[in-house]
């Protein structure tokens, strides 16, 4: 099974692991045990955290905190250094022996005082942020809206048309999977057969396999696309075809395929690819109709020719389910022409979204009075209790601040007319002793500020 849909719970050799450093920074790996690699320790992934070697990251349970490990770098030239051709080398000894060597020498990985990464395993989400940009990608934000809103659920076959650096592709195998079509079978009529051998009064039943059905201009990233798809193990499940789908439609060699049930076109006219996505052929009015319009390109004349008439003609839509479909345009202009040719062409139900998505920081905030001259804290009463008190504090070191200024202006007042009366006065010295003594009798009961 593709790790994408069954990853185990731990890592396995030869299959595909991705290593966190950090929220956004991944990298993906496939898990070597071999040692063809130039370093003695067998193949080293080197980030900005420290080097993991592979043997590290085998056999491990995933979402493990792997810890960085001392790699020697000095020995990768040792292994690569040329010499000349010996007499001694020639034979069928020699690339065994210098094998068998390579193999005596991996050295155990030892753990270095610091950095870590967590090995993930590979789902949509976590490829789409590390996966090699070949164009410009489709985001978990808006590829999860779109299979939300187009109602996209298992056993459903998809129509992808543009399909770039495949992050849709494997965002729609994962929504669409119900299983694998056994050898001999198609993916409509996996299970038809099974009420034929129950018994005559048992009523048939039918079972589609979900497939992604996915359709590129470029060749070169065509065959990319297919090589990925391949290694991730998703052959049986996505179909890619290089071919531009404006003059040459969606239909495949096979009868049953595609039988779309969702249709996603991230294309930079997806008006002019409307024309291949009917139930019936379009009129020659229809077709002029849509190519009316002055600003659409003159790539459009060939799409005005209707094929053929010895051409029967095949829709590529599934004819025993209602249809959806999603366009992906970043312009309202490509918008309001996709809107009047889908309208020209019976489309029904034709609605329009924006997505703006907005990412949510979660950071630990100390919060409370006692936090109060700490750095990054808010000192700030957490709760109403803990306000109330404050206040009363307050109120509190207020009373004892206006009674002590009472007191000491009642004491200036009697100072002076004892002065008057021609009393003894005492040192004003000895006075302000005792009253910081009283002073600080007062304040010893009143709270901290």
């Amino acid at each position: 099974p593709s790790p994408f849909l069954d990853p185990g719970s731990h890592s396995v050799a030869d299959s595909l692991g991705i290593l966190q450093l950090k929220r956004d920074h991944l990298i993906p790996a496939v898990l070597s045990p071999t040692a063809d690699s130039e370093y003695a320790e067998g193949k080293v992934e080197n980030t900005r955290f420290g080097s993991f070697p592979h043997s590290t990251l085998l056999n491990q349970p995933w979402g493990t905190q792997i810890l960085a490990s001392l790699v020697d770098t000095g020995s990768r030239g040792a292994k690569s250094k040329k010499r000349k051709r010996g007499q001694n080398d020639e034979g069928a000894g020699g690339p065994r022996a210098d094998a068998e060597d390579v193999k005596k020498d991996i050295a155990k990985a030892a753990t270095a005082s610091s950095g870590f990464a967590h090995l993930i395993p590979p789902t949509p989400e976590t490829w789409t942020l590390c996966l090699p940009h070949r164009t410009q990608v489709v985001y978990t934000p808006d590829y999860s809206y779109i299979l939300q809103r187009l109602r996209v659920r298992p056993g459903d076959h998809i129509i992808e048309a543009g399909a770039g650096s495949g992050s849709f592709t494997h965002a729609a195998v994962r929504a669409v999977f119900n299983g694998y079509a056994r050898p001999g079978e198609t993916q409509n009529n996996s299970e038809e057969n099974e009420a034929s051998e129950a018994g005559p009064t048992k009523k048939k039943r039918r079972k589609r396999h979900g497939g992604v059905y996915s359709f590129e201009y470029h060749a070169p990233r065509a065959k990319e696309l297919q090589s990925e798809i391949k290694a991730h193990e998703l052959d049986s499940l996505v179909t890619v075809t290089n071919r531009d789908v404006y003059a040459d439609g969606f239909c495949l060699d096979s009868d049953d395929e595609p039988n779309a049930d969702v249709i996603f076109l991230d294309l930079p006219a997806p008006w002019l690819a409307l024309k291949h996505l009917t139930r019936s052929r379009p009129s020659s009015a229809v077709l002029k109709s849509l190519s009316s319009d002055p600003s659409t390109p003159n790539d459009s004349d060939i799409a005005t020719q209707p094929p053929s008439a010895p051409t029967p003609f095949r829709s590529p839509l599934n004819p025993n389910s209602t249809v959806r479909i999603c366009t992906f345009s970043p312009c309202i202009e490509q918008v309001t022409k996709t809107v009047s040719a889908m309208r020209s062409l019976g489309w029904l139900e034709i609605g329009m979204a924006e997505i703006q998505s907005k990412r949510l920081e979660v950071r630990r905030e100390r919060i409370g009075l006692q936090e109060e001259g700490l750095r990054g804290a808010n000192p700030s009463a957490a709760t109403v209790q803990e306000a109330v008190q404050r206040l009363r504090d307050v109120e509190d070191r207020a009373k004892v601040f206006h009674g002590l200024q009472k007191e000491k202006q009642e004491e200036v007042m009697r100072r002076a007319e004892a002065k008057k009366r021609g009393e003894k006065v005492p040192p004003v010295r000895d006075e302000e002793a005792q009253g910081k003594a009283k002073k600080k009798k007062k304040i010893e009961g009143v709270p901290p500020s």
